[in-house]
Order: C-alpha cells, then structure tokens, then sequence
C-alpha cells in the first residue's frame, strides 16, 4: 500500500470511528480512481453517513500522477485487493454499508460474503464463478486487456476509443472525452484474466459467498445500455444472489452505461443507492 493511500485511509478511518455513524465504503473498479466517489461521498455524508473512499493498494492520488506511472497498477489481483478491503473494514467500530461499481461491484459482492456488510450494493458488477453469460460486447469490451496473454501482468490503459465503447458509449460525444480525460487511468489486467477464467478454475478468487446467511441486504444496479456488464451478466449475478435468506434487490437503469457512476446523470444512481442503504444502515 502506497503511503499517500495508507495514510488518508488511515485518516477517513479515525474519522469515521470518531463521529459514531454508520460508515459507508467505497470501492472502485478498473480504469478508475477513489476520486471518481467524490460527489456521491458528499451526498451520502449530507444524508448522515461517512463516507470512505480508500483507494486499492498502491493507488496514486491523481489521474496526472497514474497515468505518469502505470506500472503501480499492475499485478492486483481480486483475492488481494478483496484481502485489502476487508483489511480497511476490519479497523472499523461499526459494520459499513458498501458501494462498489464494476469489479468494485464484485469486491462488494466478496466483501458481503465474508459477512462484513450491513447493506451493499452493486452497481453493473463484474461476473463471478457461476455467473454464466458471455455477451459480445463484454467480450469486445475486455478485449483490450484479454487479447495479449502477457496484460496479466501489466497495467492496461484504455485508449479514447476503447473508453468509449466500454465507459462511455450511452452519452454524446464531447461529455465522453470529458470523462475520459477527467477520470481515465490503466488498470491492472490480473482481474479480467480471474474473471474471464473463473468458471473454468475451482480455486479461482473471482468468487461469491452468495448463500452466507450473514451477507446483508443487496441491491444490484444495472445500466440498460451498458457494454462491460450488460443486463445478461447482472441479472445472473442476482439470480445467483437472490438463493440467499436475508433481502436480494435488482433494478435496471434506462438509457445508461457502464460510466453510469461518474456521467451527467451520477446523482439518480447515487440516489437509488442511497435509499437502498437507509433502508437497512
């Protein structure tokens, strides 16, 4: 873990602990930084809540900074990272609510297995083991990284186009090349390769503890128009989920894509989040 990330997660812990409230945790996926939570952390902290944003390790603080220096990403598995969360989660007085998006969906999902959760929810989350559906433009939209065998161990950048048609394809032109350039950094390839292989390794760390009666309630967001996790992925995400004894939700969100976290329309996914989480935090 970076210094800069072990000491403002470090700082966001202390502070959560010291004022009393239910902590809410969030964890980003690929291609991503903890700064793409700023806005929704200042809407979950006016409804009452803390929030966290710890970054996975080794993360830089800025785009400029992780596009200067890929090479920090690379080599982060699922299994470490899901260890790193749980590590984070471990220092806290109180249970949190979680939020991933994307493979930060699925370390939500891994994270509420190992029953560490009081509510989660994620948000067009990466398939685990058992989930079965390959749709063509997921296996278009992981073939930057799936196509070179050697991106297992590299950090992976996205180019524009490459963002567009993964991220950004449900809005126009200009705000994509906004959020592409205000949000875009590489990404460990490990993930995809876990992910792309789970239903064929027993041991893979691209795994559900779906049926742990301690999970916690769940909510599944899916963006209708999204490339990188289409509705196919997430709803056999939630079939899978939805076996287990305490509350398994799903909902489809019109007209967006997979950068549903971050575009213009951030706020009614954030909204949807929130009163799942004020429901049972």
């Amino acid at each position: 873990m970076s210094d800069y990330t072990s000491a403002s997660t470090s700082e966001q812990i202390d502070r959560a602990n010291a004022t009393g409230r239910t902590p809410v945790v969030f964890i980003h996926g690929l291609w991503l930084l903890p700064s793409s939570w700023d806005r929704w952390a200042a809407v979950f902290e006016q409804a009452g809540y803390t929030a966290l944003t710890p970054g996975w390790p080794d993360d830089p603080e800025t785009v400029a900074e992780a596009n200067a220096h890929p090479e920090v990403f690379a080599h982060k598995t699922v299994g470490q990272v899901a260890d790193h969360y749980a590590e984070v989660i471990g220092k806290l007085a109180k249970r949190p609510a979680v939020v991933g998006h994307s493979f930060g969906g699925l370390l939500a999902q891994i994270i509420a297995g190992r029953s560490l959760s009081a509510a989660s929810v994620a948000i067009d989350p990466a398939p685990f083991r058992g989930v079965l559906p390959l749709p063509i433009s997921a296996l278009k939209s992981s073939r930057p990284v799936l196509g070179n065998p050697a991106n297992r161990n590299r950090a992976v950048p996205l180019t524009y186009e490459q963002f567009r048609f993964a991220f950004a394809n449900a809005v126009d032109e200009a705000e994509a090349r906004e959020l592409y350039d205000t949000f875009a950094v590489p990404a460990s390839g490990a993930p995809l390769f876990q992910a792309a292989a789970a239903n064929l390794n027993p041991w893979t760390e691209a795994k559900v503890n779906s049926k742990n009666p301690e999970r916690g309630p769940l909510l599944i967001i899916s963006g209708e128009k999204d490339h990188t996790v289409p509705w196919a992925i997430a709803n056999a995400s939630y079939k899978k989920q939805k076996r287990n004894v305490d509350v398994t939700e799903i909902v489809e969100i019109p007209d967006r894509g997979h950068a549903l976290t971050i575009d213009h329309g951030w706020r009614e996914v954030a909204d949807k989040a929130l009163a799942f989480i004020q429901r049972f935090a």
